[in-house]
């Protein structure tokens, strides 16, 4: 009891210099960085939201994709159409979310493994293709544009200002995530990712449950699209390439199977990997005039890191940053074991 309480009084302390930490990023970090920062407070809603679907409910899903140009383009319609506000599109994203999680989570109830990933991947090709015929019909051929929200008179638009919103729209959903985990719902989605007989055979409504995991995740994510959206400024269906939805699917296999530390790792790798890649490729001489090279190398070193992560570590960045730390423990013990005995 005495170690839970530790092990508890820890993780809240980590928990808070990590915040301050990130909110004094905010006031040293570059115009670039703090893109980049927000770029992976989006990548981490959708990657928890994945995490709850995939890693702890058992359902896989390569919708991701379709239900993030959902989200933008529910608000993209909106405030195109009838200039709705943004308390009014992001609701309404997370209601189409909701929606598009019911009609594709009843395939779950009857379809597994591939069969199922292949159910909610015409999710994707629907929703892109509706997108489409949207921006075509209203003549936005470059994409819907949507102009920076405002609040009290105060337009939203300021790089730092979405920092801290997006801070806390990725907090916000990583909170929600743990207790839900830490509910009835939570427990019946790792029974049936265990066992889907037996599950049943201890009277969890395998059915209401699956159904509901789609419900819940497919509305996060959309909401995470929205906001997409209107930090982007413009929503084109070219966006939203079924390569996104293998982006979120290698932030959740790399950060860590079954653990939201691992779905924010993952998404923090996933999201600047691309960078980093590209930084140090045109560290190269001559690397300016192979620039379409460096593309295409650039996604065959995201293939060749999946791979990686597949064979040598499947239990992602969180198994390994748990060795190291265990290993460090190990170390400094065989240190203060030595000393005793020397003494």
């Amino acid at each position: 009891m005495h170690l839970a309480t530790n092990g508890r009084s820890q993780s809240r302390l980590v928990g808070a210099i990590l915040l301050a930490a990130l909110i004094g990023f905010a006031f040293v970090g570059t115009q670039f960085h703090l893109d980049l920062a927000n770029q992976t407070f989006l990548a981490v809603i959708g990657s928890l939201s994945l995490m709850l679907l995939t890693g702890y409910a058992g359902q896989i899903s390569l919708a991701h994709g379709g239900l993030l140009a959902a989200g933008a383009f529910t608000v993209g319609i909106l405030y195109r159409e009838i200039n709705a506000p943004f308390w009014v599109t992001l609701p309404a994203s997370a209601l189409v979310g909701a929606l598009l999680g019911i009609i594709f989570g009843f395939p779950s109830l009857r379809l597994r493994g591939v069969y199922l990933a292949v159910s909610t991947l015409a999710l994707h090709f629907i929703v892109i293709y509706l997108g489409s015929e949207y921006e075509t019909s209203a003549g936005y051929s470059s994409g819907v544009v949507i102009d920076p929200p405002s609040v009290l008179g105060y337009t939203i638009q300021a790089a730092r200002t979405w920092y801290f919103i997006l801070l806390s729209a990725a907090t916000l959903s990583l909170w929600i995530s743990y207790n839900l985990l830490r509910s009835k719902t939570g427990r019946a989605w790792r029974a049936i990712r265990a066992n889907e007989t037996v599950a049943e055979a201890l009277g969890i409504e395998v059915s209401r449950y699956k159904l509901l995991a789609f419900v819940i995740t497919s509305s996060m994510t959309a909401v995470a699209g929205a906001l997409f959206g209107y930090y982007q400024g413009f929503v084109g269906s070219e966006a939203f390439s079924i390569f996104l939805a293998i982006q979120y699917a290698a932030m959740i296999i790399i950060g860590g199977m079954g653990s939201l530390t691992g779905a924010v790792l993952g998404a923090v790798f996933v999201t600047l990997l691309p960078y980093l890649i590209e930084y140090l490729l045109f560290l190269l001489p001559g690397a300016e005039d192979a620039a379409n090279t460096l593309f295409a190398a650039n996604y065959a070193a995201f293939g060749v890191v999946m791979i990686v992560f597949l064979i040598f570590e499947p239990g992602g960045l969180v198994n390994l940053c748990h060795r190291i730390v265990e290993r460090f423990r190990s170390r400094n013990r065989v240190a203060s074991d030595s000393q005793v005995a020397a003494t």
